[in-house]
C-alpha cells in the first residue's frame, strides 16, 4: 500500500509528495501529556489531495512519541477559475464533474474545492486509527449544480484501523474503508491531478497486508467486490452488488538512495484483479459487469537535488467491450483497451525564504480508436506554487485539454437518443486558468 516510505525534516518545506520521502510529523508542540493534539505538518501531509492516499498509513503509525493522543486535522482549497471550450456546455476539465455546472462555452467561478476533517487516535504503539470527513461539492457524482443540496453533503471518505509497529516489524495490517495500492497516482502538478487519478485511482472496502524495509515495499490488499466506491469492478453472481469478497490488489516498489538531496529512484508495479472497465454496451459507470478486466501499472520517480521527475503507464489486461457501440456507423470501430499514462517534472527553488514549485505535466487516457469519437482525452498542467508556510500553498494553473471523453455513455447509447451517435469529441478544446489555496490545520 505504501508506494514510498521515508523520513525527512519538515522545516521551511511543504510536505513532500510520494516522488520524495514520505515525512515523520513532528510530535504536537503542546503540553506531552495532552491527549488532544494538532500538527499542521502532519495535517498537510496527511491531507494533501496532490498526493495519493496510499502513500499515508506507514507515516501515521510512526506518528507522535507511540503514547496514547487524538490527533485533529483539517484542510481547505479554495479556487479562482476561467474555464472555456469550443463546444457549448462540454468541458473536459478533470477537476470539475461536467453536466449543469457548465452552461454555455465559459465558465467561471470562486468557490470551495474541498474541506476535509479528519481524526487520527494512537491508541497504542501497535493500534492506531483514521477517518477523514471530505465536503467536495464540485466533484460529487451527485445530480444538480454545485448549490444542490444533493452535492452539498459530507462524506466519511476514508477510515481504518490500523496494526502495526514500524520500529518492531516490516510487516503491518489494516482494514476499513482503503485507498487501493494500484500504480502511484499522485501528481506533481499544485492541484490539478492526472488522468491516472481520474481513471484508476481505486477506493473500497478491504483489508491490507503491507511490507516495508530498507526500501522494498509490498502490499496486498483484498478488495470488496461489485462496483466500489471508486476505479474498482468486479462481478457477483452478475451485479454490482458488493457481497463477496472477490477482488484483489497487489503492489511492489523499491526506492534507491542516489546520494543527492532529493536524490532517489523509485520504481514499481501493480496488477488489479477486478478494474471498472468491464461493463458492455450502453456503458453505465458503476454499472454491473458479465466479468472482470484486470489490469496492470508500471511507474517510476528519480529526484536530484531540486529536480523531481515522475511517469507511469497504466492499461486494462482486455479490452472493454461496452467501447464497441454495435449500431451502424460506430460499428466500424473494435472495442480497446482502457490505457492511462503521465509524464511530469518539477523544479523546487528557494525564493526569499520561501519554498516555491515550478512544475509541468502531460497525462492521456485513451479508450478507443485513434479515428473513434471516444478516442481519448489528452491533459497538459503548467503550475506554479508558493509555501507561504509548510502547511500554507499557494498556486496558479494553466491547464489545456483536448478531447471531452465522458465515462457514462461514452460510445454513444444514451437513453432517448440516436443509438448510433456518441457525444464524445476529440475535437473539443478546453482551456482553464485557474488560482487556489490550500491551507491545513
Amino acid at each position: 500500500m505504501i508506494a514510498a516510505i521515508g523520513q525527512a525534516k519538515t522545516e521551511g518545506l511543504p510536505a513532500p509528495t510520494v516522488s520524495e520521502p514520505a515525512p515523520k510529523p513532528d510530535v504536537a508542540t503542546g503540553p506531552k501529556e495532552s491527549v488532544v493534539r494538532f500538527d499542521s505538518s502532519y495535517a498537510f501531509a496527511a491531507l494533501d489531495p496532490t498526493v495519493a492516499g496510499k502513500t499515508k498509513p506507514l507515516m501515521q503509525l510512526g506518528l507522535g512519541d507511540g503514547s496514547p493522543a487524538v490527533y485533529l486535522s483539517g484542510a481547505l482549497t479554495a479556487v479562482a477559475d476561467f474555464q472555456t471550450s469550443n463546444r457549448d456546455d462540454d468541458f473536459g476539465y478533470l477537476m470539475r464533474q461536467p453536466g449543469a455546472n457548465h452552461i454555455g462555452k465559459t465558465a467561471s467561478e470562486v468557490a470551495l474545492h474541498t474541506a476535509q476533517l479528519a481524526v487520527t487516535t494512537r491508541l497504542s504503539p501497535w493500534v492506531s486509527a483514521y477517518g477523514e470527513l471530505l465536503y467536495d461539492p464540485q466533484q460529487s457524482f451527485a445530480s444538480g449544480t454545485i448549490t444542490a443540496l444533493s452535492r452539498n453533503q459530507i462524506q466519511l471518505r476514508r477510515g481504518y484501523v490500523l496494526i502495526g509497529n514500524p520500529k518492531a516489524t516490516p510487516f503491518y495490517f489494516m482494514a476499513g474503508k482503503l485507498d487501493s495500492p494500484f500504480g502511484q497516482t499522485d501528481t506533481l502538478s499544485p492541484f490539478s491531478l492526472s488522468t491516472d487519478v481520474h481513471t484508476f485511482a481505486g477506493l473500497s472496502y478491504g483489508a491490507l497486508v503491507g511490507f516495508s524495509r530498507g526500501g522494498l515495499n509490498l502490499s496486498l490488499e483484498a478488495a470488496q467486490g461489485g462496483a466500489e466506491f471508486r476505479g474498482l469492478n468486479t462481478p457477483v453472481s452478475g451485479t454490482n452488488v458488493p457481497s463477496q469478497l472477490n477482488n484483489f490488489i497487489v503492489d511492489a516498489n523499491y526506492s534507491l538512495p542516489l546520494g543527492q538531496p532529493n536524490g532517489r529512484l523509485l520504481v514499481g508495479a501493480s496488477y488489479e484483479a477486478g478494474s471498472p472497465y468491464c461493463q458492455t454496451f450502453p456503458i453505465q459507470h458503476f454499472g454491473p459487469c458479465d466479468k472482470a478486466n484486470p489490469a496492470f501499472a508500471v511507474y517510476t520517480t528519480l529526484g536530484w537535488n531540486a529536480v523531481t521527475l515522475k511517469g507511469e503507464f497504466m492499461q486494462t489486461v482486455g479490452v472493454w467491450p461496452g467501447t464497441h457501440n454495435p449500431n451502424p456507423p460506430l460499428n466500424a470501430f473494435a472495442a480497446s483497451k482502457v490505457t492511462s499514462y503521465d509524464l511530469a517534472g518539477r523544479y523546487r527553488l528557494p525564493v526569499g525564504g520561501k519554498t516555491v514549485d515550478l512544475s509541468l505535466s502531460f497525462s492521456s487516457f485513451l479508450s478507443g480508436p485513434t479515428n473513434a469519437p471516444w478516442r481519448g482525452q489528452d491533459q497538459f498542467v503548467g503550475g506554479l506554487a508558493i509555501y507561504l508556510e509548510p502547511n500554507v500553498k499557494l498556486f496558479s494553473e494553466l491547464v489545456l485539454v483536448n478531447g471531452y471523453d465522458p465515462l457514462n455513455f461514452l460510445s454513444g447509447g444514451i437513453p432517448g437518443q440516436n443509438p448510433g451517435a456518441s457525444d464524445s469529441d476529440p475535437s473539443n478544446r478546453s482551456k482553464v486558468i485557474m488560482s487556489g489555496v490550500n491551507v491545513a490545520f
